[in-house]
């Protein structure tokens, strides 16, 4: 083990090198490597634990509004409150036989097995942008926790006796609980190929543990009979349980797709993450801070998850072109301190009121990733124009969310140059903590975090070359960014 100038271990850069060059995790993606995992102090991990208990609170409470408004039912306990754009909203631009499903009696009470948000470090704490039912990144942040446990020990956030390898099967066997050894298909579409290396890993590490788990592409899964079976040294194999790692927008170029939507309808396997669209709509965090719906996330949600999803969701709003009567305006942002009756008004928006996000909402395929997102205050005023008319125009089929943005704080962390030389990176943090689900106990845990450091010019985070991707550690409070 090498030492840094302050005399506390480190990752060798040499070390991390071969690491990387035995193992790709992800396919043609590089990144910078840091000598540290990024430090949290105990207070900031026990909110990021409280962050996840509330995800998986308001994935619950979703459904209940979104089954609720589909079948024209009361809200609330005590007043008269009926929402049916609410459902027209998260079922727009989805086929039907999808819609169908995703209310069946089969699925109800079905949560993603792993929940994963977007957490920025703000000055004023964090900020949740996202909250992600199929997410990249496991098998990864597994990896890094292992590559960086020499150095940080028990510390580090995923290591100890359950590690996220360990978590993410348990998570998976929930699934089929009188099943004392299931089978279990990663079934990964050729538009997630990029993940593909990554699922292998994890498959390999629990194969070694003696878990029955596999990779395969959709096309080489096989209906027989009853079953779902996959052809494992030439004889079918029956599959115990799926996890799909697709979105849903995918769905028409998987071809398994259409049984397996019959088949789980019919409670014949065991799917995870469900295929259940309104739970991957960006848009229902503008949906926790409609007015109109207030009432209902007070009545539906715990205290605690409640306030935390207040402090962290940002303002956002439903970027939906109706058309108003002439003394209406939309729930919205202000320009010159007016308020709009049209989106296209944002428009003329100064630079300071700008200081929006503008992405798809889900259900498309620019929807991941960051390759529909817009900020208003880092565009010329003719990109900015363009991102509202696309979200106008492509409302009937594909909604956008407009947010306001939460400029991230700078720190600074150790990264590796090429030469293996140390140098200080000024940086923007975004947290992806990955949370695994106990259907019994309906609790989440955490297991892992995934800090992706960007170069602090760059004003929105996702994963580059000129970034380092970091597992987390706990540490004494001085000892934090």
């Amino acid at each position: 083990m090498t030492e840094a100038k302050d005399s506390s271990p480190v990752l060798p850069y040499e070390e991390a090198m071969e690491a990387f060059s035995e193992q790709s995790l992800f396919e043609n993606k590089t990144w910078l490597t840091s000598p540290k995992a990024f430090a949290l102090t105990a207070a900031q991990l026990r909110y990021i634990e409280a962050i996840g208990q509330a995800c998986y609170d308001f994935h619950r409470a979703l459904e209940t509004l979104y089954l609720r408004s589909a079948e024209a039912r009361n809200l609330l306990r005590n007043r008269e409150l009926t929402a049916p754009w609410v459902a027209e909203y998260l079922d727009r631009g989805k086929p039907d036989h999808l819609i169908q499903h995703a209310r069946g009696e089969a699925v109800r009470g079905a949560s993603p097995s792993v929940i994963r948000p977007d957490l920025l470090i703000t000055e004023n704490g964090f900020a949740l942008t996202e909250i992600d039912s199929v997410p990249g990144g496991i098998g990864l942040t597994a990896f890094l926790n292992r590559l960086y446990t020499p150095v940080h020990g028990e510390a580090l956030i995923g290591a100890g006796q359950q590690d996220m390898i360990e978590a993410f099967y348990t998570a998976l066997c929930m699934r089929a609980p009188r099943k004392s050894s299931p089978y279990i298909a990663i079934l990964v579409s050729d538009e997630a190929a990029t993940y593909r290396p990554e699922m292998e890993w994890i498959a390999s590490q629990l194969r070694q543990r003696g878990r029955r788990v596999h990779v395969f592409h959709p096309d080489q899964v096989m209906p027989l009979g009853e079953s779902i079976c996959v052809g494992i040294d030439g004889d079918p194999q029956e599959v115990d349980i799926i996890y799909r790692f697709w979105e849903l927008f995918d769905l028409a170029n998987v071809s398994i797709a259409e049984y397996l939507l019959e088949a789980r309808q019919q409670a014949q396997i065991n799917l995870t993450p469900p295929m259940r669209p309104f739970q991957e709509e960006k848009l229902a965090l503008a949906l926790f801070h409609h007015r109109i719906l207030e009432d209902f996330w007070k009545e539906n949600l715990p205290k605690n998850s409640y306030r935390i999803l207040k402090e962290v969701i940002p303002a956002s709003w439903v970027m939906d072109p109706v058309e108003l009567p002439p003394n209406a305006v939309l729930d919205g942002p202000s320009v010159a301190g007016k308020p709009i009756s049209r989106w296209e008004q944002l428009v003329d928006a100064g630079k300071k009121e700008r200081n929006l996000i503008i992405k798809i909402s889900g259900f498309h395929e620019s929807a991941w990733g960051a390759r529909s997102v817009t900020l208003g205050s880092d565009c010329s005023r003719s990109d900015w124009e363009d991102a509202i008319w696309q979200a106008v125009t492509m409302a009937e089929n594909s909604l956008h969310l407009l947010q306001q943005y939460e400029k991230p704080k700078r720190i600074r962390h150790p990264v590796y140059r090429e030469n293996g030389q140390i140098r200080q990176m000024e940086a923007r943090v975004r947290l992806c903590p990955y949370y695994f689900l106990d259907e019994q106990k309906k609790r989440v845990s955490l297991h892992g975090i995934l800090a992706t450091l960007c170069p602090a010019d760059k004003k929105i985070i996702h994963g580059m070359k000129d970034a380092s991707l970091l597992p987390c550690v706990e540490v004494a409070d001085t000892d934090a960014f």
